[in-house]
């Protein structure tokens, strides 16, 4: 069990919940392979999913984590709701709380969103994505995939390359790999790599080569146009020429080493479709692992003491 109420981030996670959640997710990984793909581990309780952003992957993976542990799922939409009328982000909260929501999962498009709603709401809240700060699932579900690859994480080099800025991708697996002990190198236009990278424990790699040199992952990241005020960058072909990941690229890499991607993908800018679908790639198996991860998530924080996975 979780010794919390919340997953708004994984700064402040421990090495030992982060390796909790990922072999609770191993065991429900099974469950999915399943003809009946369901548990009652959550009947009873209700989890609402509010989006205040477009998801497909996401979305989707949270309601069907829930409905597989036998929870009440309801899926909340900001452009049809009493928001659009002037609404309060904490009244929207509180209101569908007072309904018996025992669980919010919450995407928002302001950084530090997740965390306030959490601070004003006795229901347990799992951050699915806030602004440009953090996406725990997915960096959970991340290091759940390299290890089932892999058979380990500490001592593994990682390279994650692109719209660092941007990403809240690469802020959650930031902060969780360096508890993981894992060697983490971070490339892309100088425009989109944070300026106080330090407190992240990780190398700033100053050519595409440098950070593909001997690695066992290559993660690359999806450019974020639609949260840049500005252009940083000249055009989508430059960026794929200096940026982007090839054959030869890859080759740099270690022979076993795999393709990673949060999705979605921008075919043909950060990488071809003959990589994004190549041997090496698990973005695909990415997607898989999400379901379990959640579940996992969602299970630990919402057991009681004398729950039994599976009962």
């Amino acid at each position: 069990m979780l010794n919390r109420k919340d997953l708004t981030g994984l700064v402040d996670v421990t090495k030992e919940e982060i390796l909790e959640i990922l072999d609770t997710a191993e065991k429900f990984k099974e469950i999915n392979s399943r003809e009946i793909k369901k548990v009652p581990a959550l009947k009873g309780k209700t989890i609402a999913n509010l989006f205040f952003e477009p998801s497909t992957r996401t979305r989707t993976s949270f309601e069907i984590a829930g409905k597989r542990l036998s929870a009440d799922v309801i899926n909340f939409t900001a452009s049809a709701s009493s928001t659009t009328k002037g609404e309060t982000l904490i009244d929207t909260v509180k209101n569908i709380e007072s309904m018996g929501v025992d669980m919010f999962v919450v995407r928002h498009y302001y950084s530090g969103s997740v965390r306030f709603i959490a601070q004003n709401t006795k229901a347990h809240v799992i951050n699915a994505g806030d602004g440009t700060n953090e996406h725990p699932t997915q960096s959970l579900l991340d290091l759940y995939t390299i290890k089932e690859q892999k058979g380990k994480l500490e001592g593994l080099k990682v390279a994650i390359i692109g719209d660092i800025t941007h990403s809240r991708v690469a802020r959650s697996n930031a902060w969780a790999m360096k508890k993981l002990g894992i060697d983490l190198r971070l490339y892309g236009p100088k425009t989109m790599i944070p300026r106080d990278y330090l407190p992240f424990g990780c190398k700033v790699c100053n050519s595409m080569e440098e950070a593909l040199e001997d690695c066992d992952v290559v993660m690359m990241l999806r450019i974020q146009l639609e949260r840049q005020g500005i252009a940083l960058l000249p055009s989508l072909k430059e960026y794929s020429k200096l940026f982007g990941l090839n054959k030869n690229r890859l080759d740099l890499a270690k022979k076993d080493a795999i393709i990673m991607h949060p999705g979605p993908i921008n075919r043909g800018v950060e990488l071809p479709s003959y990589l994004a679908d190549c041997d090496k790639s698990v973005i695909l198996t990415q997607v898989e692992n999400g379901v379990a991860v959640r579940m996992a998530v969602m299970y630990l924080l919402a057991m009681q003491q004398n729950t039994k996975l599976g009962e």
